[in-house]
């Protein structure tokens, strides 16, 4: 069973920046995709970013130019950089990974960012 370990998570006040980590138990050149989703009080959980490694990361349009992924294959990581953070990025985010052979998505166990002044 994969695990998902997220850490960097907090309370950070507006146009601050954080970090989010997640690290794998496995090989991260062993999922499709890897990525993080935000679910904010009372709402759906949106996906933030996405990366594929075939390809390149993708973001939903109110982070793109501030918010970047990186990994770090012999750490077994992804990283998830917040730059110029607004209120409405409050929320839990959560790290995934999508395995094709056998089919299978992991979820860690979540992180609250709070960006409050």
């Amino acid at each position: 069973q994969v695990q998902l370990v997220e850490s960097g998570g907090g309370l950070v006040q507006p146009g601050g920046s954080l970090r989010l980590s997640c690290a794998a138990s496995d090989s991260i050149l062993r999922f499709n995709a890897m990525g993080w989703y935000r679910q904010a009080a009372g709402q759906q959980r949106e996906l933030v970013a996405s990366y594929t490694f075939g390809g390149t990361a993708n973001y939903v349009d109110s982070v793109k130019g501030r918010f970047t992924m990186s990994r770090d294959v012999a750490k077994k990581t992804v990283y998830l950089q917040m730059n110029s953070l607004k209120p409405e990025d409050t929320a839990v985010y959560y790290c995934y990974a999508d395995r094709a052979r056998p089919v299978a998505t992991y979820w860690g166990q979540g992180t609250q960012v709070t960006v409050s002044s």
